[in-house]
């Protein structure tokens, strides 16, 4: 049952359809039950992340940087943060909830060592640019090893991966195992750059399974992936075998449960159908796990840290939120309110 979490929001525009109009930035709501707030506005936000350690901070990345909640996301402040550019991803480190990073666009990389209070550009990443395409690479998504904290992984879209073993210092490609995959004609695949190994560097998140701390599993376009071998090599997990759809948007493992992994599989970026797929061996089975109808591009799960009974999904169109609070033998809408643009992100705590 939800005690006093909230679900959160974050909506942005989509360069495919420059005049969409409707509302953008973050919404928040309690998840037991109320009206959605808008939060944080005159922003476009692309990712919503609630602190582990203390579910009052709240941080927004923004097409403005990093905005930041103390007070469990009533409210949003900008932080010192030195750029006016796109943020993506953040990450908490595991040794130091003090000490974070923030995943940008175009790639880079920053770092906070006070909470998330003020920012620092760490050293450009020096990776490969595989693809040209109508917006910048992206940081979507890291990944620490809880074994070897210096180890983290990043998911780049449309870019592959890249891989630290600094703490997120310095950086090193993980993409050449990916294409070549993608020489393999069924894993092709072409739609705003001059290369069909496009859909393999098409990473939109990247996960670890604490259970299996040295196989990390990547949601690329082309579906889900693990190395076990620090991203020299990359092996198709095979997720058609038990999904009509493919397309890798979102892939979690769950704090609460042991081997549990949830991933977010759609038609393509632009779509009218997908799914919420549940996995309890590590990715070994999957089993369709939500029970509604969709009508965009499943963009996000939102895991709760301590609850695994709490389940939240975000669809790209229309303000379609859905979530479970009885680990999936019931389901509720939850739509934004009004015309709102492309959800991007959904957490809660």
């Amino acid at each position: 049952m939800p005690d006093g979490s909230n679900i959160y929001a974050g909506v942005a525009g989509y360069f495919g359809k420059p005049d969409h109009t409707g509302k953008a930035g973050v919404f928040q709501r309690a998840a037991k039950g109320g009206d959605w707030k808008h939060v944080l506005d005159g922003v476009e936000a692309y990712t919503v992340f609630v602190k582990p350690d203390d579910p009052d901070v709240v941080f927004a990345g923004t097409n403005d940087g990093v905005w930041r909640s103390t007070d469990h996301g009533h409210s949003f402040r900008r932080t010192a943060f030195p750029d006016k550019t796109q943020v993506w991803s953040f990450m908490v480190d595991s040794r130091d909830p003090k000490k974070m990073l923030a995943g940008a666009s175009p790639i880079e990389v920053y770092r906070s060592e006070d909470g998330g209070g003020s920012w620092r550009k760490l050293a450009t990443p020096k990776v490969g640019a595989y693809c040209k395409g109508p917006f910048a690479s992206r940081v979507m998504r890291f990944a620490q090893n809880p074994k070897k904290p210096e180890e983290i992984y990043a998911a780049l879209e449309i870019n592959g991966v890249m891989r630290s073993t600094d703490g997120g210092e310095t950086w090193t490609d993980c993409s050449a195992g990916l294409i070549k995959l993608a020489e393999l004609e069924h894993l092709k695949s072409k739609i705003v750059s001059d290369t069909t190994a496009e859909g393999m560097l098409d990473g939109h998140a990247i996960t670890i399974n604490p259970a299996d701390p040295d196989c990390p599993i990547v949601a690329l376009r082309m579906g889900l992936f693990r190395t076990t071998d620090h991203g020299r090599t990359w092996q198709d997990m095979d997720v058609k075998r038990f999904s009509p759809v493919t397309y890798g948007r979102d892939v979690k493992v769950s704090t609460a449960e042991p081997n549990t992994l949830y991933a977010a599989l759609s038609v393509a970026a632009s779509s009218h159908d997908g799914a919420l797929y549940r996995s309890q061996d590590n990715g070994k089975t999957w089993q369709r796990f939500d029970k509604v109808q969709v009508h965009g591009t499943i963009m996000s799960v939102g895991l709760h840290a301590t609850d695994p009974n709490q389940v939240y999904l975000g669809a790209r169109y229309d303000g379609e939120i859905f979530g479970t609070q009885d680990g999936g033998k019931t389901w509720q809408a939850m739509p934004l309110p009004g015309e709102v643009q492309h959800i991007y992100s959904v957490a809660c705590g």
